[in-house]
Protein backbone atom coordinates (compact mmCIF):
# COMPACT_ATOMS: atom_id res chain seq x y z
CA UNK A 1 0.00 0.00 0.00
CA UNK A 2 2.88 2.36 0.75
CA UNK A 3 4.31 2.05 -2.78
CA UNK A 4 0.89 2.72 -4.29
CA UNK A 5 0.45 5.78 -2.08
CA UNK A 6 3.88 7.06 -3.00
CA UNK A 7 3.16 6.74 -6.73
CA UNK A 8 -0.14 8.62 -6.37
CA UNK A 9 1.51 11.41 -4.39
CA UNK A 10 4.28 11.74 -6.96
CA UNK A 11 1.70 12.08 -9.74
CA UNK A 12 -0.30 14.81 -8.00
CA UNK A 13 2.67 16.74 -6.62
CA UNK A 14 2.12 19.49 -9.20
CA UNK A 15 -0.90 20.70 -7.18
CA UNK A 16 -0.40 21.31 -3.42
CA UNK A 17 -4.14 21.16 -2.66
CA UNK A 18 -4.63 17.87 -4.45
CA UNK A 19 -1.44 16.53 -2.85
CA UNK A 20 -2.79 17.33 0.63
CA UNK A 21 -6.12 15.66 -0.14
CA UNK A 22 -4.42 12.49 -1.35
CA UNK A 23 -2.15 12.57 1.68
CA UNK A 24 -5.19 12.70 3.97
CA UNK A 25 -6.67 9.67 2.19
CA UNK A 26 -3.38 7.80 2.54
CA UNK A 27 -3.16 8.47 6.27
CA UNK A 28 -6.54 6.78 6.77
CA UNK A 29 -5.48 3.59 4.98
CA UNK A 30 -1.82 3.11 5.92
CA UNK A 31 -0.59 0.92 8.75
CA UNK A 32 1.52 2.50 11.53
CA UNK A 33 4.85 1.27 10.16
CA UNK A 34 3.84 2.50 6.68
CA UNK A 35 3.09 5.91 8.17
CA UNK A 36 6.67 6.05 9.42
CA UNK A 37 7.91 5.21 5.93
CA UNK A 38 5.66 7.91 4.51
CA UNK A 39 7.05 10.54 6.91
CA UNK A 40 10.61 9.65 5.93
CA UNK A 41 9.81 9.68 2.23
CA UNK A 42 7.94 13.01 2.49
CA UNK A 43 10.80 14.71 4.29
CA UNK A 44 13.12 13.96 1.36
CA UNK A 45 10.53 14.48 -1.39
CA UNK A 46 9.45 17.91 -0.15
CA UNK A 47 13.02 19.24 -0.20
CA UNK A 48 12.70 19.45 -3.99
CA UNK A 49 9.17 20.88 -3.84
CA UNK A 50 8.93 23.58 -1.14
CA UNK A 51 5.35 24.43 -2.15
CA UNK A 52 4.31 21.12 -0.54
CA UNK A 53 5.84 22.03 2.82
CA UNK A 54 2.41 22.83 4.30
CA UNK A 55 1.33 19.23 3.79
CA UNK A 56 3.83 18.05 6.39
CA UNK A 57 1.47 19.43 9.02
CA UNK A 58 -1.11 16.83 8.03
CA UNK A 59 1.29 13.95 8.61
CA UNK A 60 2.65 15.30 11.89
CA UNK A 61 -0.75 15.66 13.56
Amino acid sequence: MFDYTKSILERVSFDPILFCKELEKAIKSLLPYEMEQLREWLSTFIIEKPELQQCLLIVNQ
